[in-house]
């Protein structure tokens, strides 16, 4: 087990059981290398060789492009869109060719801008530690008990990361253990999925004039927790950076 990932998972977990505020601790996780990720791609990153021939070849998202614009370092963006058009270009031109070449290298230009419409640098990145994390924090729920308390404690893991956690498990698991892993975390996961149908079905009942005069509980929020619930919350940091509205 690395520590470079034990170190950030018991963090997230950690915040998400003080501060059931803070949501899924895995979408915590998520949220903080994908600032980190961005800070590097803004800054040192971005005139490396190796890095420059990444993106080149795999673009951003659209999230993700948009997540750079707000932090304001348009020259550094700008400069790797520059490399990533070029590139682009001389992929996908006709160029010279005539008749049967033209048509291949058509073939070609759909095949690339299929597979760039598809790909992310950023997401990749991210991708590549994330799912490390999911697999430590399995691992650490077998090998460490106060990790199960910090697990007990979080509010809820929003649907897409429960489910990559619950995978995770049982690739490491016995099937006993697994057993005793998914009935401890299934029953917390339970408590808030059924507070939150209660939720939006009072919601749902406050617009029924016979209801109209009744309070409305923990539901006027409730669509929203149940979209951050099903989808995650992702792509939220703490220090949102504004534009500066200069070049860097």
């Amino acid at each position: 087990m690395e520590q470079i990932y034990t170190i950030p998972v018991n963090e997230a977990f950690e915040k998400s059981a003080a501060d059931h505020s803070c949501g899924c601790p895995f979408c915590l996780m998520y949220n903080k290398l994908e600032d980190n990720e961005l800070d590097l791609i803004l800054g040192a990153s971005m005139m490396e060789p190796d890095v420059r021939q990444k993106t080149n070849e795999q673009g951003f998202c659209k999230d993700h492009f948009e997540l750079m614009f707000t932090r304001g370092k348009r020259l550094p963006l700008a400069l790797m869109m520059e490399s990533h058009l070029d590139s682009v270009a001389k992929e996908i031109s006709s160029g010279s060719t005539a008749g049967l070449f033209v048509a291949k290298t058509g073939e070609n230009a759909a095949k690339r801008l299929d597979s760039l419409a598809h790909s992310c640098y950023v997401c990749d990145r991210i991708e590549y530690n994330f799912s490390r994390m999911i697999e430590t924090a399995a691992l650490l729920w077998q090998k460490d008990p106060e990790f199960r308390k910090k697990t007990d404690a979080a509010p809820f893991f929003c649907l897409p990361h429960y489910g990559r956690f619950i995978k995770a498990a049982k690739e490491r698991m016995a099937k006993k253990e697994f057993g005793e892993f998914y009935k401890t975390v299934s029953e917390m996961e339970m408590r808030y999925f059924d507070k939150l149908r209660e939720d939006v079905s009072w919601f749902c009942k406050k617009f029924d004039y016979r209801y109209a005069e009744e309070p409305w509980n923990d539901a006027k929020d409730a669509p929203e927790r149940a979209k951050l619930f099903l989808t995650g919350n992702l792509h939220v940091h703490e220090d949102e950076r504004k534009p500066s509205g200069g070049l860097t």
